[in-house]
Order: C-alpha cells, then sequence, then structure tokens
C-alpha cells in the first residue's frame, strides 16, 4: 500500500469512530463543544503519531511476550507528555477534559493501531498512519462536537451563532445527544458510502 493511502485511509475508509467503531467513550464524554472535541483530537494525534513512530522503530528489539506491555508504556509516556503541555500553556482545554487525557493511555485506537500496524510497518508509513487515524479522528470530534454545541447551546466554539430568539434542545448537551448525533453521523456516512458504491 502506497503512503499517500496509508495517510488518507484514516479519513473515510477506516474513519475512526465511524468505521473503526473504537474510542466510543472519549467521543461521547467529551464532544459537548467543538473545542473539547478539538483538543482530545489534537492529543490523540499527537500521542498516535508518538506512539506509532517509536514502536515501529523499536519493532525488532521488543521481545513477542511483552509487546503489549511495552506499547502501553510507550503510549503512557507521550500522554504523560501532552498532560503536561496541556497543564502548562493550554489550562482552560485541559481543565475541560480533565480525566480523559490520562485515559487516552487506555484509548483501544491507539494500542490497536500499535498491534495492528505499526508493529509490523516500517516508520514512514506507521507515522502516516498515526496522523492519517489521529486527525480523522479529530475532525469526527470536532464535527460531533459542533453539531451538539450548535444545537444543545446555539454557539460554536464559545460564540453566539444562532438567532436571538433561539432555545436550546439541552437534549442535545447531555449523553443521550451524543448518542442520537453519532448515529445519525454514522447513518449519513453510510448513505454515502452505499450511493458511491452504486
Amino acid at each position: 500500500m502506497s503512503l499517500a493511502k496509508e495517510f488518507t485511509k484514516g479519513l473515510w475508509k477506516d474513519l475512526p469512530p465511524f468505521r473503526l467503531v473504537l474510542g466510543l467513550c472519549p467521543v461521547l464524554a467529551v464532544t459537548k463543544s467543538a473545542e473539547t472535541g478539538l483538543g482530545m483530537g489534537l492529543a490523540v494525534i499527537f500521542v498516535l503519531t508518538g506512539s506509532n513512530i517509536l514502536v515501529s522503530l523499536l519493532r525488532n528489539i521488543i521481545p513477542r511476550k511483552v509487546r503489549i506491555a511495552s506499547f502501553v508504556v510507550i503510549i503512557a509516556s507521550f500522554v504523560v507528555i501532552v498532560e503536561l503541555l496541556s497543564q502548562a500553556y493550554f489550562y482552560g482545554i485541559y481543565q475541560k477534559l480533565g480525566i480523559f487525557i490520562p485515559l487516552i493511555v487506555v484509548n483501544c485506537i491507539i494500542l490497536g493501531r500499535a498491534e495492528a500496524f505499526a508493529s509490523r510497518n516500517g516508520v514512514a508509513a506507521s507515522a502516516l498512519d498515526g496522523l492519517g487515524i489521529g486527525l480523522g479522528f479529530t475532525i469526527s470530534l470536532t464535527v460531533l462536537g459542533a453539531l451538539r454545541e450548535v444545537l444543545g447551546q446555539g454557539t460554536l466554539f464559545g460564540a453566539d451563532v444562532m438567532w436571538a430568539s433561539f432555545r436550546p434542545f439541552t437534549f442535545m448537551a447531555e449523553a443521550p445527544g451524543a448518542f442520537l448525533t453519532l448515529g445519525i453521523l454514522l447513518g449519513i456516512m453510510n448513505a454515502i458510502s452505499k450511493s458511491s458504491q452504486s
């Protein structure tokens, strides 16, 4: 597979969470707004790309018996870097994301890409895989958060975007609103895929 395909597969074909159906906990929990969706997505891009590169570099050195534990240590190291950087430079978003930044360690997308892809492929392909999947995840979270924020609060990235008499659907700011929005977006993506195949 070409390097371009490794990057672009995460933007539609293997788009998390809609195609891989992985990492749904942060998707549903942190997408009350576009800002938190974007913030979590950027953190995942950094961790996923960095851990993919390091796992690929070390794939012939790590013994098979301890590969999963080694991958978790590598991923956790990148998560600590993200957490410390966000505390130092992006404290507002750090407070909004809270416990979900440290929980990136157990995000199955990241461990899954390390095991299924980075441990079997070269550095360039692994870096592009991590970047593409991470970018797709970021787009997914941002779009989901934007829809929930606009409908649930009448704002987008904190700025008013709806008319003065707009009454927000508070349901959209709650957990059921996340499930509903995710389901609608998944249905739209499946309809697009079906129509493009016909």
